[in-house]
């Protein structure tokens, strides 16, 4: 097993099939990766005071923090991060206590909070704010800070969605087969 992964306590990263994490990036604890998620470099995932779970097809793009909220008197439960299927996690995003569903887009440079629930099929524009407990509604662009809804997804906006996974999981196959010829 790599050196990124590293338990926190009794919690230990887990992994599906053919996923793929940078050696420059950190996954420490309860983080629950699905077949075909990739982490690229310099990211740090930490599930340690509660759990962060990624969906397959997933990618979570260079300098992205994911973090997670403790259980207290006054959250019991606590923020887990969950993120779906078909996400892409654009470039030094910050991921704090959140759920995401499937087939989103996370632009470049955003925050979401504590409690923020996205629905599937959205995309965010980089650099926006998702304030604490915001819910973004299904097949719509947002952007800003803090966020607000701009207009409806457009159909090939929606199939872009699915095609920016598909093309994150073809370039992490394309690193994996390479790091399996340098290394047999």
């Amino acid at each position: 097993m790599s050196a990124v992964l590293r338990p926190y306590k009794d919690l230990f990263p887990k992994q599906g099939d053919r996923v793929m994490i940078d050696s420059s990036s950190v996954v420490i604890g309860d983080v629950r990766m699905d077949d075909d998620v990739s982490i690229w470099p310099l990211v740090a995932i930490r599930g340690d005071v509660n759990y962060v779970s990624i969906g397959a097809r997933t990618n979570i793009q260079d300098g992205s923090v994911l973090h997670v909220t403790h259980k207290s008197a006054y959250n019991p439960e606590g923020n887990p991060l969950v993120i779906g299927e078909e996400v892409t996690v654009g470039h030094k995003v910050m991921l704090h206590g959140c759920t995401i569903g499937n087939r989103v887009l996370v632009g470049m440079g955003s925050i979401l909070l504590d409690g923020v629930v996205i629905e599937d099929e959205v995309m965010i524009g980089a650099g926006s704010l998702v304030p604490q407990n915001k819910r973004l509604e299904s097949g719509f662009l947002y952007l800003g800070s803090p966020v607000k809804q701009i207009r409806p997804l457009t159909e090939a906006e929606k199939e872009g969605l699915k095609y920016s996974a598909n093309n994150y999981v073809k370039w992490k196959n394309d690193y994996l087969d390479q790091e399996s010829q340098n290394h047999p």
